[in-house]
């Protein structure tokens, strides 16, 4: 069985507990402590030596990245619409899987880092950060936007694992102050179709317990 090792708080971590659950393959979901720093431990380091989060075992082999093991995953089970096994779907989806790991979860990072990250730590955030990259953030999100007014979802009117990817590094889009009132797309797919999906409901509980609230 497929063994994934993930604390839900995280971004990339919530990505794969929701992908996951969205293509319903069938894994062993294992809680390792992001805060408490158990991913660096001597146990966590001999299977990924990278020591980062999430990571997946299955038997001997070790899946590192939360695009690739969703993608493992997927192909693990049978026919899914959330990563289709045809070559021109699976293209699609491949590009936004992409795209999102090499420029919008930097990009959305810096405002989770400022705004929520260094809250948590008693620090403030700096603004020079923020106001350097606002910019570059609204230029990725009108990529969004653009996409997202053509159809439902990123990938046509089914939603796929490439969602619930970009979605991840906007998942508590108020506390990192993301400015997505500009792009009424992009804020209706993460209001409205996001956060309705019952994968995504799945994992809110850890956030709202880390962000104070109550469910």
């Amino acid at each position: 069985m497929l063994e994934v090792y993930a604390d839900p708080c995280t971004v990339n971590c919530r990505k794969v507990l929701a992908g996951l659950d969205l293509l319903g393959a069938d894994f062993k979901d294992n809680f390792v402590s992001y805060f408490a720093g158990e991913h660096k431990s001597e146990k966590c380091l001999k299977v990924n030596p990278c020591g980062t989060l999430p990571f997946a075992t299955d038997g001997d082999t070790t899946i590192t990245e939360s695009n690739a093991i969703m993608m493992y995953a997927a192909d693990l089970g049978s026919e899914n619409s959330a990563y289709p096994k045809d070559i021109k779907k699976r293209a699609e989806i491949h590009r936004w899987l992409l795209w999102e790991a090499s420029r919008w979860f930097h990009s959305s990072y810096v405002f989770l880092l400022e705004n929520v990250v260094k809250k948590s730590q008693g620090a403030q955030p700096d603004q020079k950060n923020l106001d350097d990259e606002t910019p570059k953030w609204k230029e990725l999100a009108k990529i969004l936007d653009d996409q997202l007014a053509k159809n439902k979802f990123l990938c046509g009117n089914e939603v796929t694992i490439a969602d619930i990817a970009v979605a991840a590094p906007m998942h508590i889009c108020e506390a990192q102050r993301l400015p997505v009132d500009e792009f009424p797309n992009l804020k209706r797919w993460f209001f409205e179709d996001i956060r309705s999906l019952p994968c995504w409901k799945k994992t809110q509980g850890p956030l709202d317990k880390l962000l104070g609230k109550s469910n």
